[in-house]
């Protein structure tokens, strides 16, 4: 069984920055294999997808609102996936969540997601 490990979250002040990490491990699971992404969700709001990485880490998206803000990345030999954030806002507070995907290319739906981080409280004041 596939499991996701997110780390990284915490208290930071608007404009700060964070890099959150995700890991993954399974006997049976090639990271390698699969496009991951990052969500969020803040409270009484629907989780939106952030970010996906093609499974070579060659291919990328970005939601408008985070593009310049936050990056995606991974390393396979790690097996780990990245989000670099910064120039925090207020409005980023949320959970945040990685997630392995059905497929290798980038995956723009949640429905293309498959296994879920238990995700990780970023807090941005203000």
């Amino acid at each position: 069984q596939v499991q996701l490990v997110e780390s990284g979250g915490g208290l930071v002040q608007a404009g700060g920055s964070l890099r959150l990490s995700c890991a993954a491990s399974a006997r049976t699971f090639t990271f390698s294999s699969y496009a991951m992404g990052w969500f969020r969700q803040a409270p009484g709001k629907e989780r939106e997808l952030l970010a996906s990485i093609s499974y070579r880490g060659d291919s990328t998206y970005s939601l408008d609102s985070v593009k310049g803000r936050f990056t995606i990345s991974r390393d396979n030999a790690k097996n780990t996936v990245y989000l670099q954030m910064s120039s925090l806002k207020p409005e980023d507070t949320a959970v945040y969540y990685c997630a392995k995907a059905k497929y290798p290319r980038v995956s723009r739906s949640p429905y293309e997601y498959d296994v879920w981080g238990q995700g990780t409280q970023v807090t941005v004041s203000s």
